[in-house]
C-alpha cells in the first residue's frame, strides 16, 4: 500500500512572519495567504507537518514550552483544530553536536515519515530558506520555494534547487493542486 501524502512545511516567513526567537504567542502573526492555503490543502486531505528549526531554545533565549505556545497560537490563526499532524522541531543551536535534526537535514522529514506512514516521493517541502529546499530534496520530496521572504544571498541557489518557486501561497498552492492531479 502506498503511503499518504504530506505537506511539510517550514514555520517562520513561511506560515507565520520570523520574530527572531520568537516566545510570545502575542507577536504571531500569519504570512498573507498561509490560513487560506493551510485549509486547502486540509480540504485535499494531505497530512500537513511542520519542520522548524528553533535555535533560541539551544542558545537559552526561548524555551520548548515558548515554542509550543507559539505553534498552539499558530495553529488558532489557521482556523483552529488540530491542523498539523506532527511538529518535527530542532531546538539545537547551529554546531551543537546534537543538530544532525537541523535542516538542512533531512533527519525531521523522514521521522514524521516514518511515524506518521507518508511517501516521501509523493510529498511536498514548502519553505523560504534553501535549507528547507535541501532538507525536502534530502528527504526525496518535491519541493516549492515561497518567495515571499527569501534570503538575498539564498534567492538564486534556493531557486535553481527548488522543483518550483512560488512567488506567493495561491500559486504555492496551485501547483500542488496541479501535481496531485497529474499523479493520481
Amino acid at each position: 500500500m502506498m503511503g499518504k501524502r504530506a505537506v511539510f512545511l517550514d514555520r517562520d516567513d513561511t506560515l507565520i512572519v520570523n520574530v527572531p526567537y520568537l516566545g510570545d504567542p502575542s507577536l504571531v502573526q500569519l504570512m498573507p495567504g498561509a490560513a487560506a492555503a493551510v485549509q486547502e490543502l486540509r480540504r485535499q486531505n494531505l497530512t500537513l507537518v511542520v519542520i522548524s528549526n528553533q535555535s533560541g531554545v539551544g542558545r537559552g533565549l526561548i524555551t520548548k514550552e515558548q515554542v509550543r505556545a507559539v505553534d498552539a497560537r499558530m495553529e488558532e490563526l489557521l482556523g483552529g483544530g488540530s491542523i498539523f499532524a506532527h511538529y518535527g522541531h530542532c531546538f539545537a543551536a547551529p554546531g551543537d553536536p546534537y543538530d544532525e535534526y537541523r535542516k538542512p537535514s533531512p533527519k525531521m522529514i523522514q521521522e514524521a515519515a516514518s511515524t506518521l506512514s507518508i511517501d516521501l516521493s509523493q510529498s511536498f517541502m514548502v519553505g523560504n530558506r534553501l535549507s528547507d529546499i535541501q532538507a525536502g530534496q534530502n528527504a526525496g520530496c518535491r519541493t516549492i520555494l515561497l518567495k515571499l521572504c527569501v534570503p538575498a544571498d539564498e534567492l538564486q541557489d534556493a531557486s535553481q534547487l527548488a522543483t518550483y518557486s512560488a512567488s506567493d501561497w495561491p500559486a504555492a498552492t496551485n501547483w500542488i493542486l496541479q501535481d496531485l492531479q497529474k499523479s493520481s
